[in-house]
């Protein structure tokens, strides 16, 4: 629509731009891409401060208002791990899940939680709000389903018996991390950032 409000959202991943496009849809805003000069340096020590690098980075690049996720694997066999590194855990999307799947091949504890922190910010970078959303499950013995990204084939989330991959894009996006931090963010955004429209 004309007259939604257009946020940067500070990623250089399409797929992760488009997911979140269809979490806020009805929302009244929609999120753009930052410049193609976006090159954030991920070094803070957790999941809010890898927000707020890249949140910022995109804000200064555009002068304007923008939103920023970092989002990881925690698995309780691997002491939290992958973690922060998730996205960093090895080179491509499978070697990272055959590693995963190997290295907790012998744990009968499988628990695991997604964790994704969000961090908006003025076209300055100072924060207006952070948000964290948690998806609880546990990893699969095997990877099942071909939608989602990352470890979504080996994540099966509670209260389910199939990985978030095998899940349609609608129901996932009910779930997700992802989802939880985004709606808090757009309640947020609605509430204070927005003109009452209703």
């Amino acid at each position: 629509m004309e007259n939604n409000i257009k946020i940067v959202f500070a990623t250089g991943n399409a797929h992760k731009l488009k997911e979140i496009n269809e979490i806020a849809q009805g929302s009244g805003i929609d999120f753009v891409l930052p410049s193609e000069n976006f090159n954030p340096v991920e070094n803070g020590k957790t999941f809010e401060e890898n927000s707020y690098i890249k949140a910022k980075e995109a804000a200064v690049l555009s002068n304007s208002i923008a939103l920023a996720d970092d989002s990881g694997l925690c698995v309780e066999a691997l002491n939290g791990g992958p973690g922060l590194y998730s996205a960093r855990y090895a080179p491509t999307a499978q070697e990272r899940i055959d590693k995963l799947l190997k290295n907790i091949n012998d744990s009968a504890n499988r628990k695991a939680k997604f964790v994704c922190a969000m961090t908006l910010v003025d076209n300055k970078g100072q924060i207006l709000k952070q948000t964290i959303g948690e998806c609880h499950g546990k990893i699969a013995k095997k990877q099942s389903g071909t939608n989602g990204f990352g470890y979504d084939p080996v994540f099966i989330p509670e209260g389910y018996d199939i990985t978030i991959a095998q899940m349609p894009e609608a129901l996932k996006n009910t779930i997700s991390h992802r989802s939880i931090a985004l709606n808090k963010m757009l309640k947020f955004i609605n509430e204070f950032l927005i003109d009452r429209r209703f």
